[in-house]
């Protein structure tokens, strides 16, 4: 088992560990460079690294099982690229008994497979994001997300020793593990080496023929600038055509696809909830990408641009925020959704947990107004929601970049992300 003294630990750990306790194998999946192999390597007995050991990936392809000898539990990393990994796992667990038996990591999803899905109580499922500010340590936990679905009064929270400025560093900066000690440009230059290598090589790769990598940056770019409007693949598609007019749908689509299979972008589904006014809900997805530094690369937006451009900067921080609460929600147990109606009332997180408890959150970067505003809509979703049905609010929260944490009167807790925690 790996005892690696660098190692930062993760949210997501404690979710690892239980799974191993209870299924043969757990896949952990997520977009490169979030850490996947390092989590696994610290529960890991022994290993096999299929992406960088060619011998073993020739192995794998002539007989999966050769790679599947040794010390439980046994890491299989990056497994996607020798598919019948899968099967043969499945079929060691059903001969061999036992949690913990194996570890897989995948920084894809293969094209649909009929055996592929026939793991079910053997084979747990385990997403694994970029670092949230908790754990990158530029947020304090004050503010418990776990404590808000409970109920919980949210804790009063100092106001952060980050300012607006260095938030924008944050956005740029992205939750990349390797690059904790790394400076600003070159951190920067990672998340834009990164797009480069999705466009050029990886969309290719599971988009099946030759795309055009400059439509494809177009595309990028347009899923970047219309995340938070939650735009249509139609207008998507319309957005990235250019010169040469608006992709064809189906191409679109397949960009999507594989930007979803590659974990670079995901989408935040909409709320489905009983209302108890004649308002219908909307039912399509927003879709952020995997990390914020990711969008603002693809914008080619660094911490002076974002400052000069709020509004901007206010898109970007959303992705930020929304990255920071799937990975808390996760560790609650929870989903993170949106909530859009035909009224034009929008809430940008709705957070439900198993059992059904929920809260919603409106994100801001900042200012009395504007924390005002976002508290009158969250208000407004609470007495639109049939809470007979539903449930009432376990909390109702403004998430701001800045300033101070604490409840208002009328019950909508108000906190920075730079205090929130899991």
């Amino acid at each position: 088992m790996s005892n690696n003294p660098d190692y930062r630990p993760r949210i997501v750990d404690a979710e690892l560990d239980e799974r191993l306790a209870a299924v043969a194998a757990v896949v952990i999946e997520g977009p490169k460079a979030c850490g996947k192999t390092a989590a696994a390597s610290r529960r890991a007995a022994s290993e096999v690294l299929l992406d960088i050991d060619d011998n073993a990936r020739r192995a794998a392809e002539l007989d999966p099982r050769l790679v599947l000898d040794g010390e439980y539990p046994r890491l299989i990393d990056e497994w996607q690229t020798s598919p019948g990994v899968w099967n043969q796992v499945r079929r060691r667990a059903d001969d061999e008994p036992g949690p913990g038996r194996f570890i897989l990591t995948g920084s894809a999803v293969p094209a649909d497979d009929i055996t592929r899905h026939s793991g079910a109580g053997r084979i747990s499922r385990l997403r694994m994001r970029p670092m949230s500010l908790f754990e990158l340590g530029a947020s304090d936990g004050q503010v418990s997300l776990g404590g808000m679905l409970e109920s919980t009064r949210a804790a009063a929270a100092s106001a952060p020793d980050i300012g607006v400025p260095e938030l924008a560093e944050l956005v740029c900066r992205g939750g990349w593990p390797g690059l904790l000690d790394a400076g600003l440009d070159r951190a920067m230059r990672f998340s834009s080496d990164y797009l480069d290598e999705v466009r050029r090589t990886d969309v290719q790769r599971l988009a099946g023929g030759r795309r055009d990598p400059l439509r494809l940056l177009r595309f990028i770019r347009s899923l970047a600038r219309n995340a938070a409007a939650g735009a249509s693949l139609r207008t998507l598609a319309a957005d990235a055509g250019g010169d040469r007019g608006p992709l064809h749908i189906e191409t679109a689509s397949s960009y999507l696809d594989a930007l979803e299979r590659l974990f670079v972008v995901e989408e935040l589904p909409s709320y489905w909830t009983h209302l108890r006014s004649r308002s219908r809900l909307r039912k399509s997805p927003k879709r952020y990408f995997a990390d914020p530094s990711l969008a603002a690369a693809a914008l080619r937006a660094g911490p002076d641009r974002l400052l000069a451009d709020l509004e901007m900067f206010g898109f970007l921080f959303e992705s930020l925020v929304i990255r920071d609460l799937r990975v808390y929600a996760q560790a609650n147990d929870a989903e993170v959704y949106h909530y859009r109606d035909n009224t034009g009332l929008e809430v940008d997180a709705v957070i439900e947990t198993a059992s059904g408890s929920w809260m919603a959150a409106e994100i801001k970067l900042g200012g009395r107004g504007a924390v005002d505003a976002a508290a009158a809509s969250l208000l407004k979703l609470r007495d639109r929601v049939d809470i007979s049905r539903a449930g009432a609010p376990a909390k109702l929260a403004v998430i701001t970049g800045t300033g101070y944490g604490y409840e208002r009167p009328d019950g909508v807790a108000v906190a920075p992300v730079t205090a929130l925690g899991p």
